[in-house]
Order: structure tokens, then sequence, then C-alpha cells
């Protein structure tokens, strides 16, 4: 018998919100981190609006050294850092101050792509004869693995800190990665999260596969449009979310808060098989995932409440309705209540898992289920498996007890967490 997981403490830097408070006031509110984005239009992108977290009020100090602040450039790594380390503070953890690492605390910390504009920079110094300009934090700020030795040393770490990276996967497979190791006893508490960079050089190839919404430039906050029969992509998002992972025992013996118990989860992939490409999930993937979470968790389809979807706001989200659907073999009014949080912050990428296992979370805190924006017109494929009742449209007051939350991603490959309250 494995230890029972809990998460103990939470950080986010989001579109919508820096901080659990402004970032649970948006969820509840609808209030929206979409923007128009001036550097979008100057280099001719179709869309030209974006979700990234405004840190410009925030003094980077509190989270780096000047020796460290030196030359960063590399934002992703920024929104990492910002959210690990709230979400240390946030569990009441403290910090070695001598020369012993915390051999008991760990970090899986994933990401996408980091320090593409400190690695443009590099190219071009390296290109023009400067390389002796180049500095000294170049490698680790473009490093995938920078995120995570960032946060070891700054919070002495000295269990498993590594860099998980599966595409829009990324954050919540980095959950249960940390729930895993906490569960085989190997580590006691583990940091757990993603971050992914913003700006046209992460988001380029996306406007050039025409996936992004190119309709609203001049009515940023409608764009994102997950489960509409008017949506016509995602909008680029970024930021960081991140989760301080338990056991059970060290939590209850320091007397720490807890948001919820992980007790169960399901990482697989496709194989890019029958439906699965490098860009769309097999869906029998899909539905084994699911159902494998649930089986992991030891529980019935009947017993989940709610579901944060991956729901990216493309044509893939009556099918991903449909996979919901065919794994819980439920539909209808029988069906869970069901959220994407995009519609607010847009498509975060790798930071997407995490950012929105925090949201699904904060659900249990505030004895909520947030309502979904921009989707007056479900779509009719949708409404055809689930009923409407089912798809809020604004924050409803409910006490959800089991929660499940998915993301899937390029490469096909699957993601699903099941979060139970903890009483």
């Amino acid at each position: 018998m494995g230890d029972r997981v809990v998460v103990t403490g939470m950080g986010v830097c989001a579109p919508n919100g820096v901080g659990l408070n402004e970032f649970t006031k948006s969820l509840k509110e609808q209030v929206s981190g979409i923007e128009f984005d001036f550097k979008l239009k100057e280099l001719k992108f179709g869309c030209q609006i974006s979700g990234k977290p405004n840190i410009n009020k925030f003094n980077l100090n509190d989270y780096f050294t000047n020796v460290q602040l030196k030359g960063l450039s590399a934002n992703g790594l920024i929104y990492g850092v910002i959210a690990g380390k709230d979400a240390w503070k946030d569990a009441g953890l403290p910090i070695p101050t001598d020369d012993n690492p915390d051999w008991e605390s760990g970090i899986i910390f994933g990401t996408g792509i980091l320090g593409v504009d400190k690695f443009r920079e590099s190219i071009y110094k390296v290109d023009e004869g400067n390389v002796r300009r180049l500095g000294s934090t170049s490698v680790v700020q473009t490093m995938a693995s920078g995120i995570s030795a960032y946060l070891g040393g700054m919070l002495g770490c000295g269990n498993q800190v590594t860099t998980n990276s599966s595409a829009c996967t990324t954050g919540t497979e980095a959950i249960i990665m940390a729930y895993e190791r906490i569960k085989q006893k190997k580590a006691t508490r583990m940091l757990a999260g993603s971050c992914s960079d913003s700006g046209p050089y992460i988001w380029g190839g996306f406007d050039a596969m025409r996936i992004l919404p190119r309709n609203y430039n001049e009515n940023p906050e409608a764009a994102s449009r997950p489960m509409s029969a008017s949506a016509t992509g995602f909008v680029p998002g970024s930021g960081a979310g991140a989760l301080v992972l338990e056991s059970l025992d060290s939590a209850l013996q320091r007397g720490a808060k807890i948001y919820g118990e992980i007790i169960g989860g399901n990482i697989n992939s496709g194989g890019q098989r029958a439906s699965g490409t490098m860009t769309a999930p097999n869906n029998k993937a899909v539905i084994k995932c699911i159902r494998e979470a649930m089986t992991d968790a030891s529980i019935e389809s009947s017993q989940i409440d709610a579901i944060n979807g991956h729901l990216t706001a493309t044509a893939k989200d009556p099918i991903e309705i449909e996979n919901w659907s065919a794994a819980l073999n439920l539909s209808g009014k029988n069906f869970p209540y069901i959220n994407s949080f995009k519609g607010l912050m847009g498509h975060c990428l790798a930071a997407a898992g995490s950012i929105e296992c925090v949201g699904t979370l904060l659900q249990f805190r505030e004895d909520e289920v947030f309502g979904n924006a921009n989707c007056e017109d479900t779509h009719p494929e949708i409404t055809r498996i689930v009923d409407e009742s089912r798809i809020p449209g604004k924050t409803i007051n409910f006490t959800p007890k089991i929660m499940a939350k998915a993301s899937f991603g390029f490469g096909d490959v699957n993601a699903c967490v099941i979060f139970k309250r903890y009483t």
C-alpha cells in the first residue's frame, strides 16, 4: 500500500491572474487575460492576440538574486520560478539554510521550449563573432531542465530534480509523475508543475498552421471559445502553474492546509495509430487513459462530479466530449459538469495542464464549479451527447467531491489525473 498523496501548496502565473487570489477571482467572475498583441501585428501574424501573465507589478528581486537577474530574458523560466516559489511558500515549507539539501523534497517541473528569446539573442551574438559576449547564463536559460535546476537550487531540494516535456500534456504528466514518486515512498514531497515561454517565436508555427483565430483581433476577450459552435482555433497563451504534492502523513504532521487528494492517474500514448497523428489523439488511447485513471483511483465513473477538459476551442472539442462520454459510459444529464479554463487564458501549451490543475483544485476550496467563458452557442455535436445544463456558462454553487482533469498533447500523448476532496 503506497502513501496517500495530497496537495498542500499551489502557485500560478497565468494570463488571467498571477497569484492564487487574482487567478481565483478571474475564474469565478470570468475576467479574461487575453489581449491584443502589438508585436504579433508588427510581425504580420494572422492571429494578433495572446495571453501573457502580467508580471510588471512584481518585484523580481523577491524571486531572484541580482546575480540571477543579470541577463535574464527567458520569460518561461521567470513564470516558472514565480509559480514554483509561491507554491512552496503557500505550503509553508522551509528552505535549507545550511550545507545539507532537503533529501526528502524533489522537483518535476516541465516545459516545452525554454528561453527561446535568450536562444535567439545567443544565435545573433555567435553569428556576429561575439561568442565571448554570450554571458555565463545563456546555457542554463536555454536548456530544458533550466527551470527545474533553478528551482532545485533556490529551494535546496535533494531528491529527484528533473524536467519532463510532452507538449500540451506536460503539466498534468509532471503532477502524475510526482504523485507516483511519493506513493512509492521515494520522496516525501515534490514540487510539480510546468511553464511555457511567450512570444512570436513560440507561437509562429501555430499561426502558420492556421489553427489560431484570425477574426477576433479587435475583440480579444471573445476569441477563445471552447465547446462553442463558433470556435475558430485556440488563442496562444503562456505562463506556469505549480503544486506541492506531499505524503498525507507529512502534511498532517506539519498541520498543513490541504487543497485536495490525488487518488489516481494515468499516462499513455496512442502510438499515432488509428485516428492518432502528430497533432491529433488516437481516440482509443484517450478512452483507455481515462478509464485506467479511474481504475487506478478505485472509483466508478458515476462518482466523478466534474471534469476539467483539455478543450482547446478547435474542431477537436466535440471529439473530446465523445471520448469522455465513451470512457465514462455517461451522457445527457448523467454526465458530470465539465468546463475549460482556456476561454479566459487561451491555450498555455506546456503550462496548460499545471495551470488548469490549480484551477481545478480551487473548485474544492470555493465549493463551486467555474463557468465556461464564450460558450453561449455550445456546439450541437456536444449537446447531442451532453445536456447543456452540465456545461455551465457561469460559475455555479456546487460541492464537488471527485474531479477529473485531462490533457492531450501533440505527439498523441495523454494524461488524466483524479482529484478527491480531502475530509
